[in-house]
């Protein structure tokens, strides 16, 4: 099968033939259709991340079909099944974390894309407990996205609770889709994008945003809670400068700048900041489920396999319309 492979940190992916995989006991075979692009995936490529699988074959948004199944398969995905592969591949279920309802923090978990083999291929084998049945109704390529940025966007807003004046920073692909969700739940958002986005403040706005500004502006309005996605450490002080007392700066990304000090008055009145660790299974079948009542819908922007590292150049500097997606297919 054709494959892009990341042979070394910040080095481009290489388009490779390799060994097509066999499903072991419990696993499926996914043919792909598309795999969309996470900053992730170039936190990875860039060497931002520590130990991953080298060589590696990135991608952990990935929409597809099911070929081939393992032995012992005890869920009810049949060969012909189109299935979301997600960001948690596997883990232990016997740990600490994993028997009360947090194995997302479990310390011997799997990841796809980064610990195993991703989707930035033709075929991808995966674990068949921790994929997601997808509904009809929606394109493969629109569906891709929400195996993460849907996800963790998901997992953030319910850290912040219940707050009504929701500030986001940092407007990418979790936030396009995080922006429907909390429109749908009738909370205001605040949108802050890099300085002189001018593009990106007027999606923010059409899609339901209340304001929508810089990240060097102070907020309009007092907010009860922020989600970071811009992986900016000097926009948690920011943050907690716009939040009110009890309110939650949730950090959504897994890597981010060093944040810099800050007074303590800035965090006193209760207000916390807390980070979003991968996902729960649990948080997979909520917000698919969320998601087609919202209806979410995703702009993508589309590149073949072979351009995939145009598609993470594009993310890197920040030119894209929409979420990277590679179509296999």
């Amino acid at each position: 099968m054709r494959a892009m492979v990341l042979d070394k940190p910040k080095q481009p992916l290489q388009l490779r033939d390799v060994e097509k995989p066999r499903p072991a006991k419990g696993q499926l075979l996914v043919r792909i259709a598309t795999c969309a692009v996470c900053r992730t995936d170039l936190h990875l490529a860039d060497g931002e991340l520590p130990d991953p699988k080298l060589p590696l074959i990135p991608g952990h948004q990935i929409v597809g079909y099911v070929e081939d199944v393992g032995s012992d398969i005890s869920s009810s995905v049949a060969i012909g099944d189109r299935v979301g592969i997600p960001w948690l591949a596997r883990t232990c279920g016997r740990c600490r974390y994993c028997t009360s309802g947090r194995e997302n923090l479990c310390d011997a978990a799997l990841f796809t894309g980064y610990t195993v083999n991703g989707g930035y291929a033709q075929y991808a084998i995966a674990d068949a407990r921790y994929c997601f049945q997808l509904p009809e109704g929606f394109a493969s390529d629109e569906l891709a996205p929400w195996l993460c940025a849907g996800l963790i966007g998901y997992r953030a807003l319910r850290a912040a609770g219940d707050a009504i004046r929701l500030g986001i920073y940092g407007f990418g692909a979790a936030a396009h889709i995080v922006t429907q969700v909390a429109r749908h739940e009738r909370r205001d958002v605040f949108a802050f994008t890099r300085p002189g986005d001018v593009a990106g403040q007027a999606d923010a706005r059409a899609l339901g945003a209340a304001w929508a500004g810089g990240s060097d502006e102070p907020a309009p309005d007092e907010l009860d809670a922020a989600l970071l996605f811009a992986p900016v450490g000097a926009l948690v002080p920011a943050a907690l400068r716009s939040v009110a007392k009890g309110g939650a700066v949730v950090c959504a990304g897994i890597h981010m700048s060093d944040i810099p000090s800050f007074p303590y008055a800035t965090l006193w009145g209760e207000r916390r900041v807390v980070s979003v660790a991968n996902l729960t299974r649990r948080d997979g079948r909520e917000f698919i489920a969320l998601a087609q009542r919202v209806p979410i819908r995703t702009r993508v922007a589309s590149y073949p396999l072979e351009r995939a590292n145009d598609a993470l150049a594009a993310l890197r500097g920040g030119t894209l319309a929409g979420t990277a997606v590679l179509n296999v297919a």
